[in-house]
């Protein structure tokens, strides 16, 4: 792969964080804070399989010179390979917008889902051969993990270490499943009525996130029994109807801080504790620090 980052002559250039960390693994972070729209180009073999992560803001992809864009919104993911030819990465990142981006060869993919090829579909021997694009949707606990990347502000020493245990850990949640959940079997979710109800309960809990309702009032509402809705929604989001709330509630609450509009009480009360030591516990719990520190941290 080639090292060279380079923008168009009337687009603005950024500076992007380029980070080995072991052979055939790589991360970007792309920030672009600025006003204006910034680009990165990349040369990347077809041996490479490229996640992307659009943290915020939108960015879009620019194939064949142009001639076909692919745009990636906030808080969704984009997986692309293609085996028959290289991919180079040509992004356009809009105006305070962030990526991050995990690049990894097949070999070592491979490695790591080697029992899984079932599982993990384009690594199955009928699509070895055939281009794959997969868009998604980041989750509450992969925003976390991205957020801790592009923002890292840890000694340099450690940064490939830090970086490969992220990107492993992200990884991990964009495959995530339940052990007894298998997609392709799964009577439940081949039932679109139920992802559809699902999805709303996840809506709903997110809208009220200060005052959700409880796990019955929430079933009701969807019109599904409460043990299809806990087992729907651990299989689509990998997670229980509340904790997955949880890390909803300490994400926006993270974010809010981050933006200095709201106090620490203010930011508890956004996101549903009435008591402000309630929240600094949550967020301690969450984080590993208090938010004031964590602000102290952003000078």
């Amino acid at each position: 792969m080639n090292q060279d980052f380079n923008g168009d002559k009337s687009i603005a250039k950024s500076t992007f964080n380029e980070t080995p960390v072991e052979e055939g693994v790589m991360v970007l972070a792309l920030k672009n804070d600025s006003g204006d729209m910034q680009s990165a180009v990349k040369d990347i073999s077809s041996d490479y399989i490229q996640f992307h992560f659009c943290v915020k803001g939108s960015s879009q992809f620019v194939f064949n010179e142009g001639r076909y864009k692919l745009n990636i919104q906030e808080e969704n993911s984009l997986l692309l390979y293609n085996p028959q030819r290289d991919l180079p990465i040509h992004l356009d990142i809009n105006p305070h917008s962030w990526m991050v981006s995990i690049l990894i060869s097949i070999k070592k993919f491979h490695s790591f889902f080697s029992h899984e090829a079932d599982y993990i579909t384009f690594l199955g021997e009928d699509n070895k051969d055939k281009k794959y694009y997969k868009d998604g949707v980041i989750t509450p606990s992969m925003a976390i993990v991205l957020n801790q990347m592009i923002n890292y502000n840890l000694n340099q020493s450690i940064k490939a270490l830090y970086f490969k245990g992220k990107a492993y850990e992200l990884l991990s949640l964009y495959f995530n499943r339940s052990e007894d959940a298998n997609v392709e079997q799964c009577p439940f979710l081949v039932d679109e009525t139920n992802v559809i109800k699902i999805r709303k309960a996840k809506d709903i809990i997110v809208s009220r996130m200060a005052e959700p309702p409880t796990l019955q009032e929430l079933a009701d509402e969807i019109g599904l029994s409460l043990k299809k809705l806990k087992e729907g929604f651990k299989q689509i989001y990998g997670d229980s109807v509340f904790s997955f709330l949880f890390d909803y509630k300490m994400e926006v609450a993270r974010k809010l801080l981050e933006s200095g509009e709201n106090n620490v009480n203010e930011v508890g009360l956004k996101v549903g504790y009435s008591a402000s030591s309630h929240f600094i516990s949550a967020f301690k719990k969450k984080y590993g620090t208090t938010p004031k520190k964590y602000i102290m941290s952003l000078s």
